[in-house]
């Protein structure tokens, strides 16, 4: 049973490769699982809030910012006090880009 599964989804991965644009690749090479990119990146998700708490909340906030503010041109960051500490709220141009941040400094 479980190589006839195997085999069925090698098939079904295989006719989705096929199907799609060679300027298209959205199967994963090493393990063949396929990524409904439209599913991972919601074209209206642009807003990031991160919260700070502790003795650093404030330098660690600003850190942030600058980062972001240095990264991307069209950015628009508010810090807020808040009762636990600091909140940030990054407001990006494009989803993409909040993406992007988030992977390069580990959020």
């Amino acid at each position: 049973m479980l190589n006839y599964v195997y085999l069925r989804e090698k098939c079904s991965m295989k006719n989705i490769q096929n199907a799609q644009s060679r300027l298209v690749n959205d199967t994963c090479n090493d393990c063949g699982s396929y990524a409904d990119i439209g599913a991972v990146i919601d074209e209206h998700d642009r807003q990031l809030v991160v919260n700070f708490s502790g003795a650093e909340a404030q330098s660690e906030s600003e850190l942030l910012r600058d980062k972001v503010q240095a990264r991307f041109d069209n950015v628009s960051v508010e810090l807020i006090s808040v009762e636990s500490g600091i909140s940030l709220t990054i407001d990006f141009a494009f989803s993409a880009e909040k993406m992007i941040f988030q992977l390069e400094n580990s959020i």
